[in-house]
């Protein structure tokens, strides 16, 4: 099975055991796991005996890659275009929302790859810990979508305008840097995990989730810290002047050309860049948008936003073309619909942020 829902006998009381087991595709979330999970989630929200939740991944290369693309573009490809993408994308994001307000602790553990919808599920965890191999990215951009799954919401909280940088230019972030913004609570060694598994489950857990969260949070505080000296060294501490220069201003393509005209000597600089030189225009003014909107907005009409973007986006040329050039054909060479960002019409960016429900017809069933 893609989803493995294992219910963990502790001293007093249980854990949910969520594991992401899709190994060779990165873990990356078919709509039959979107749904699994759901039910699982849903079943132990209800069950007295489940006291706490942990989210894993299989494997040592990947938490969670993001969605299946391969799937989204045989969806939108296929014969029921018009409803297999957004009962995709809907059933993701009800899947977030629900972690996002789980009555429960719930702890994810991500290590490898952690991108766009795996970024999504790890961010809604209360608490967060990574390992030291860790990739963490919202690349959507490079295939004409925008960093969804509640993007928003945690990267309108990164500091400065890192948040907008990560969107407009795909840029990876390891461990240093994931700590460094708030993106991870702490790092966890990998011969630690199993370790930490054990440790739950000898613990008395009561059913209360104040004094669960208290002590599942000195449980964490004790255990093994990794020398943070022998970490990876910290990109984002080496560009904040960079990105903060380079992505202040009121206007998008002013802020695009500095980032591209930028001379500025560094592999990672440089590779987040040719993202962003690459990337879909449209996707750019999503970003920029998205983020403006969001400032003033609670979880859940984040979330019904950005779900009218995914559907809106599902409509449009523009990502159906960038799976194709990035995971069908592999040729890399999108074609997208409008050459720059400046040649883009501002009725095509508005059509992505239209309401299309409200607390009656949510297709997400928040609450």
């Amino acid at each position: 099975m893609s989803i493995e829902a294992q219910e963990l006998m502790c001293q007093e009381g249980h854990i949910g055991l969520l594991t992401l087991n899709s190994p060779a595709t990165l873990n990356a979330l078919s709509e039959q796991m979107i749904v699994d999970a759901q039910n699982a989630l849903d079943r132990w929200a209800d069950d007295d005996r489940i006291r706490l939740v942990v989210v894993q991944g299989r494997g040592d290369r990947a938490f969670c890659a993001g969605g299946d693309i391969r799937e989204l573009y045989s969806g939108i490809k296929g014969p029921h275009a018009s409803e297999v993408p957004g009962r995709f994308f809907a059933r993701e994001y009800r899947l977030d929302y629900t972690l996002h307000r789980f009555p429960k602790p719930v702890v994810g553990i991500a290590q490898g790859v952690v991108m766009g919808g795996g970024l999504g599920l790890f961010s809604a965890c209360r608490y967060r810990l990574a390992t030291p191999d860790i990739s963490l990215a919202m690349p959507e951009i490079s295939i004409g979508l925008f960093p969804d799954v509640g993007a928003s919401w945690f990267l309108n909280r990164l500091p400065g305008r890192i948040g907008l940088f990560m969107g407009l230019t795909g840029a990876r972030l390891n461990i240093t840097d994931t700590i460094r913004v708030g993106l991870a609570d702490m790092v966890l060694l990998p011969e630690d995990k199993g370790a930490l598994l054990t440790q739950l489950q000898e613990q008395r857990w009561t059913g209360k989730p104040a004094a669960d969260d208290n002590r599942l949070f000195r449980l964490l505080a004790q255990m093994h810290a990794p020398d943070y000296r022998a970490l990876q060294r910290s990109n984002l501490e080496r560009h904040e002047q960079d990105i903060a220069r380079l992505c202040a201003g009121d206007e998008l393509p002013q802020i695009v050309d500095q980032l591209l005209s930028a001379e500025i000597d560094s592999e990672w600089w440089s590779a987040s860049i040719s993202n962003l030189r690459h990337g879909c225009p449209v996707s750019a003014w999503l970003v920029w948008t998205q983020l403006k909107k969001a400032q003033q907005m609670s979880l859940k009409d984040v979330f019904r936003m950005e779900l009218a973007m995914a559907t809106e986006c599902t409509r449009r040329p523009d990502l159906p073309e960038g799976i194709r050039a990035l995971a069908v054909d592999k040729d890399r060479h999108p074609h997208w619909s409008f050459e720059s960002v400046s040649a883009v019409p501002m009725e095509v960016v508005e059509a992505h942020f239209q309401p299309e429900w409200d607390d009656e017809t949510d297709p997400m069933q928040l609450n």
